[in-house]
């Protein structure tokens, strides 16, 4: 798990249980307030059951109340929370097996630190759920998770596919909760056989290696260009290096980690670049060679060359895409970085290097030589 700094609570993350139901409160028929007891042997002896049992179809769970204020409005911090319990139905609405997402968000009634867990549900849950809802208007449904009580919620109208789970959370308790609810509890405790650390200075030198690489490659590629293309070589190394630091820039926008995976990819671009200045300078070498003008051989040459340009782009960006929709971290990282330099070299590679172009044939009347 690289960038983690805490292993204790990763440990505690992945060990956690997530298990979310909504549930029928039992309540009086007054809409006024749900019905809480301040013991659980009170809520038990309100079912009226025989010997006090609690029937097959109903639940007593605590209740945590969002909040616990004093006489005077300010909450209590000498004072333990009173506990609260109710009586639920069973078996549940829905339970966390129908939830389609689930992700932290800023509370809408809470302050600044205060956060709740929005969630959607799959198509089956939300039919139940709309289902349930539109025919229990002005009841009380609780969100249930691991066996207590979170909120509860007044019944207005039908409600479909999404709600919040309110708590007070803190952001980083919501999105533990969040990547829990979304990932599910694990079927199996966990039995940690051996745990490692690794320290940094490992990604360093494998970064530093990569980086190294990279520059090696981009000082051959420089003088192939400028030793095969002569004066025009200079063309294509300005829009290569143009590609580089757009490229860069590009990664620190998206607030992207440099990788090795993302360092291959920019190492792939590099050669996806010459390429595309290959192409180019060929076909102005084919033109001139039939007996064109200047000005006219770099016109056809761009305007022929960009056809099988804009082909090698798409095709590659588009396996690029499919390596970043169903790929793991590091082919993402490689598959965000390609698709970046790809992008960015159709702007260096043709429009850049035209523009180089036409600014030095303008800087004359007439061209006689062009050192390509």
């Amino acid at each position: 798990m690289p960038g983690i700094t805490d292993p204790e609570r990763v440990k505690k993350l992945i060990g956690s249980e997530s298990h979310l139901e909504l549930v029928h409160i039992v309540s009086p028929p007054s809409p006024s307030s749900a019905q809480t007891y301040t013991t659980k042997e009170e809520a038990t002896a309100s079912l009226n059951a025989a010997g006090g049992a609690i029937p097959p179809n109903r639940r007593v769970l605590e209740y945590l109340e969002r909040e616990d204020l004093s006489t005077n409005g300010q909450e209590n911090a000498n004072q333990p929370k009173p506990k609260r319990w109710v009586v639920v139905e069973s078996p549940a609405i829905i339970d966390g097996s129908e939830l389609r997402s689930a992700s932290a968000v800023p509370s809408r009634g809470g302050g600044s630190d205060d956060f709740e867990i929005s969630f959607s549900l799959k198509k089956v849950g939300a039919d139940k759920f709309g289902a349930w809802t539109g025919a229990n208007i002005n009841e009380y449904m609780g969100v249930v998770l691991n066996e207590q009580v979170k909120s509860i919620a007044f019944i207005k109208s039908q409600i479909t596919d999404s709600g919040e789970i309110s708590g007070k959370f803190t952001k980083q308790s919501a999105d533990d909760l969040a990547l829990t609810l979304r990932s599910g509890a694990l079927p199996a405790p966990i039995e940690y056989l051996e745990e490692r650390t690794v320290g940094p200075s490992l990604g360093e030198d494998s970064i530093r290696s990569g980086v190294r690489a990279s520059l090696v490659g981009l000082a051959f590629v420089v003088l192939f260009m400028l030793f095969y293309y002569r004066g025009s070589g200079v063309n294509a190394v300005v829009a290569l290096l143009l590609n580089m630091i757009l490229m860069m820039a590009g990664l620190i926008i998206f607030g992207a980690t440099l990788t090795l995976p993302g360092i291959a990819g920019m190492i792939l671009t590099i050669g996806m670049a010459v390429d595309s200045n290959v192409l180019i300078f060929e076909r102005i070498r084919e033109e001139l060679r039939t007996g064109k003008t200047i000005p006219s051989a770099v016109d056809q040459g761009f305007g022929r060359a960009f056809v099988t340009i804009i082909d090698t782009h798409v095709t590659t960006t588009v396996s690029s895409l499919l390596l970043f929709v169903f790929g793991t971290g590091p082919i993402r990282g490689f598959a965000v970085t390609l698709i970046l330099g790809l992008i960015i070299n159709l702007f260096s590679a043709v429009y850049v290097s035209r523009t180089i172009f036409i600014w030095l044939l303008g800087r004359k009347e007439r061209v006689e030589s062009l050192s390509i």
